[in-house]
């Protein structure tokens, strides 16, 4: 009997892909690691996860991903960039820009919350509405978002500052899903 389940990609290049992974696993989906053009096959949504963005990058291209990835999208499949991965979706990059997929309408800059070592957990905002309601955010590293274009709706904010926005079937957050229990950035992916 054929497994029916969605199939999730986790691009392997770098990052906390097992975490991706057990939250896709977590929600009935399938997960599998994105390091060929043949793994994007029969994907209904493909995760960037977060790590040093400029490694994640330079990976894309020598894992020659760059061009299938935004055909991925364009074609329709949705996608999630966490943390390095929403600023490898981003427009344009700053503060030592990376090369960007450009997929998504928004600028990001990097590491716009310091180091490592000011690393943080923050409640959504509560004006989010009910969907995001005590969301947990575990920021690392974080890059901010800025200048979100017209199709882009800002989902949540945590200090007023955008941090999981949507266009279309690109999301990008700034933050760590997969460092908590809570799933809901893994389902809405999946779901759409």
């Amino acid at each position: 009997m054929a497994d029916s389940r969605p199939i999730v990609g986790v691009l392997g290049v770098q990052g906390d892909i097992e975490k991706h992974l057990t939250a896709l696993e977590r929600l009935g989906a399938r997960g599998r690691r994105v390091l060929a053009v043949k793994d994007l096959a029969d994907l209904r949504a493909l995760i960037l996860p977060g790590g040093e963005s400029t490694t994640i990058s330079k990976g894309l291209l020598r894992h020659e991903l760059v061009k299938p990835i935004q055909e991925f999208v364009y074609g329709g499949g949705a996608i999630l960039g966490t943390c390095a991965g929403a600023i490898l979706l981003s427009r344009v990059s700053r503060n030592h820009p990376v090369p960007t997929l450009g997929l998504l309408d928004v600028e990001s800059e990097r590491n716009a919350y310091g180091t490592q070592l000011d690393s943080f957990v923050a409640p959504a905002d509560a004006d989010c509405g009910d969907r995001w309601s005590g969301m947990e955010c575990v920021f690392i590293r974080a890059p901010r978002l800025a200048e979100p274009g017209p199709g882009v709706e800002v989902l949540i904010r945590v200090d007023g500052e955008p941090v999981l926005v949507r266009e279309g079937r690109r999301w990008a957050c700034t933050f760590h899903p997969e460092l908590t229990d809570d799933l809901r950035v893994h389902e809405v992916l999946i779901g759409g």
